[in-house]
């Protein structure tokens, strides 16, 4: 997997305790290591994951080892990004995109924080 610096790791076994259960909105990374796009976004996650710690927990979820849980939310497209508040996915986005246009999407997730 590629992997984003500071950006914790979720499996099948640890998503519902890590973004279900979490106080904080969750931005979960659906990615592989043959993804392209995947590479170009890990140093965003990784700024933005510094950048807004205390408003919102970013992790990554490799897909080709975890099929569980990209199976239970529909994901077929790499990278997948999706929100989850309180438990209950709130925001889905599909492909890489710039920091600036990332965070204009997450602006009603973090001005809520």
């Amino acid at each position: 997997m590629i992997h984003a610096e500071g950006v914790a790791e979720v499996t099948d076994a640890t998503f519902d305790g890590e973004v279900l259960e979490a106080e904080l909105p969750v931005l979960v990374e659906f990615t592989a290591d043959w993804c392209g796009p995947c590479r170009q976004l890990a140093p965003v996650l990784s700024a933005i994951a510094a950048e807004e710690t205390g408003r919102i927990k970013i992790v990554q979820l490799d897909v080709d080892h975890n099929p569980g849980i990209a199976s239970r939310y529909g994901v077929l497209s790499m990278p997948t990004l999706m929100v989850f508040r309180s438990g209950e996915p709130v925001q889905s986005m599909v492909g890489a995109r710039p920091k600036r246009r990332l965070l204009q999407e997450l602006e009603d997730v973090l001005e809520k924080v």
